[in-house]
């Protein structure tokens, strides 16, 4: 399935105002279980430092919701998104403006190519990963471009199913990833050959987050991809599906996992 052109109808729609953005960025944040799982990570980094000035990257920032949610945690911090698509960057800037969010800028920029040299007190990449061949490249900027002592927050498909791949013969759910999902041995040991001094990572998605994800990503994003006058019926079906999910999200985010189809990697230089 492709996952763009979904991406550009949804920006469409939510692009039309500041407060359209903002409820797009909260509905996000509700939905997606990977954000609950990078917003803990990030709350715990964030404990001791929203009275103190940071570096952050947020090396291929999408739609902008982790730069958004980051920003609101402290006026010190001062943030770069990257990405190479000019529309969402162009819409981005012109969001952040509006609502004054002056510690935000939004670029364009190549990942395998930026490089900041000792820059980032922290770099964030969130399902970024599985969309770029040259992994180990990308890895290595990061670590050049982090202080040290700097962290690293990875979130990315594992490959115990990630990207709804159960088998060899199958592909992945969506089209535009050039891998279906890292080992979690495999990330560690590219992270430590590209110069990082620890890792550690863990396996989100587990059983209650694979269902959530199903419910509440899958089976609408199957039927936008059918046809888009299934907008109309995507509040309907959330009424039913979302206090599931909910609970789903709760249990996945609070449990440990001896599997799952993501990962959540933090690397530190």
């Amino acid at each position: 399935m492709q996952y763009d052109p979904i991406k550009r109808v949804l920006g469409d729609v939510f692009n039309k105002t500041p407060f359209l953005r903002r409820i797009f960025y909260n509905l996000l944040d509700l939905l997606l279980l990977r954000a609950w799982h990078v917003h803990k990570e990030l709350r715990e980094w964030a404990a001791n430092r929203k009275n103190d000035e940071q570096h952050i990257l947020d090396a291929g920032s999408g739609f902008g919701q982790y730069t958004y949610w980051l920003s609101s945690q402290s006026h010190k911090w001062s943030i770069l998104a990257v990405d190479v698509k000019e529309e969402q960057i162009s819409d981005s800037n012109r969001f952040f403006r509006a609502i004054g969010r002056q510690n935000v800028l939004f670029r364009i920029g190549d990942l395998v190519k930026y490089r900041e040299e000792n820059t980032y007190d922290l770099i964030l990449s969130v399902d970024v990963m599985e969309h770029i061949l040259e992994d180990v490249e990308v890895f290595r900027n990061f670590q050049a471009s982090l202080v040290p002592g700097g962290m690293l927050v990875i979130s990315t498909p594992s490959d115990q199913g990630g990207s709804d791949v159960h088998g060899d013969d199958e592909t992945s759910f969506i089209e535009e990833h050039v891998r279906d999902g890292y080992n979690i041995r495999e990330i560690q040991d590219k992270l430590f050959s590209a110069g990082f001094s620890k890792v550690e990572a863990r396996y989100s998605y587990g059983k209650p987050g694979q269902i959530s994800w199903r419910l509440s990503m899958k089976y609408p994003l199957l039927m936008l991809n059918t046809s888009k006058a299934f907008f109309i019926l995507l509040p309907f079906y959330y009424l039913v599906t979302f206090p599931i999910s909910l609970v789903l999200n709760w249990l996945d985010v609070n449990g440990k996992h001896d599997s799952g189809t993501g990962l959540i990697v933090k690397a530190w230089k």
